[in-house]
């Protein structure tokens, strides 16, 4: 570089010139943005649902009496759940369901294989079977409903699982108190 052009290059007119010209083109470029990531992850989303159950010492809660077969197929799929072998897990839940087609609680842990598996719509379609051949009380309601919300949740329906949450606030009856 000749001396000359030094010169002009570093003159404070030229300088503050070229500053003026590189901010406009730096304030004309589009703002970046990033979409929003959904932050909540399956297993956070089914540590919610077992949260909502919750035990309660207070309340009446029903256990029926289970075909050990289904029985059986259920303690599988809990343990291959466990082993992180969702699709093996689901298909030990659906061999069961083609036994007892109307029982809530494998209906309920099948939705939330589903939910665990990232599908939302499958697990509220199970979820609603559920509550519908279901008790509309305890705990098995309130995982049946924190299920559905989930499920909303995750597809972006915030209002729908504000409707799911209160319904799963109705799921909670005491027990009978004894003198």
């Amino acid at each position: 570089m000749n001396p000359m052009t030094l010169r002009i290059f570093l003159h404070p007119l030229t300088l503050a010139g070229l500053t003026v010209v590189l901010a406009a083109c730096v304030s004309s470029a589009p703002p970046v943005v990033k979409p929003v990531a959904a932050t909540t992850t399956p297993v956070q989303r089914l540590a919610a649902v077992e949260a909502a159950a919750g035990p309660d010492d207070k309340e009446l809660s029903v256990q029926p009496l289970r075909d050990p077969q289904v029985e059986d197929l259920r303690q599988t799929a809990l343990t291959q759940r466990q082993a992180n072998d969702l699709p093996a897990a689901a298909a030990s839940l659906d061999q069961a369901l083609q036994i007892v087609a109307g029982d809530p609680a494998v209906l309920q842990e099948r939705a939330e294989i589903a939910l665990l598996q990232g599908k939302w719509s499958e697990a509220e379609t199970f979820a609603r079977k559920a509550i519908d051949l279901g008790s509309k009380t305890g705990p098995l309601c309130r995982r049946h409903w924190a299920t559905i919300e989930q499920s909303r949740l995750a597809r972006g329906e915030k209002e729908n699982a504000v409707s799911a949450h209160a319904q799963l606030e109705g799921c909670t009856v005491p027990g009978i108190k004894r003198y």
